[in-house]
């Protein structure tokens, strides 16, 4: 866990709000053709259209998210299905107040 690189990846209201919406996605997001919405996590394209930018910006902020360690992603056919890692997300913001 580095604490640089999940504080950046947090500094951020769009990657915010994806982390918001994986958190319940079943209220967020409609149901999907392929992958249940929360064993499977999100399809990504469902992540674009809610989040309103171009696809490119958005991979780039699940990018990000995903280097952090905070989701993670899984390969269903040509799509890639995002979900939080809520167990690392505890741990490290546990590790991170205790050091300031």
């Amino acid at each position: 866990m580095n604490p640089d690189i999940i504080l950046k990846a947090l500094a951020n209201e769009s990657r915010l709000k994806i982390l918001h919406w994986l958190k319940e996605p079943t209220k967020h997001f409609r149901p999907q053709v392929y992958g249940d919405l929360t064993k499977d996590g999100v399809c990504g394209i469902y992540i674009v259209e809610k989040l309103g930018l171009s696809a490119p910006t958005v991979s780039e902020h699940l990018r990000v998210l995903t280097f952090a360690g905070l989701i993670r992603g899984k390969r269903i056919r040509q799509w890639t299905f995002y979900k939080r890692e809520d167990k690392f997300i505890r741990e490290s913001l546990a590790a991170i107040s205790k050091t300031m």
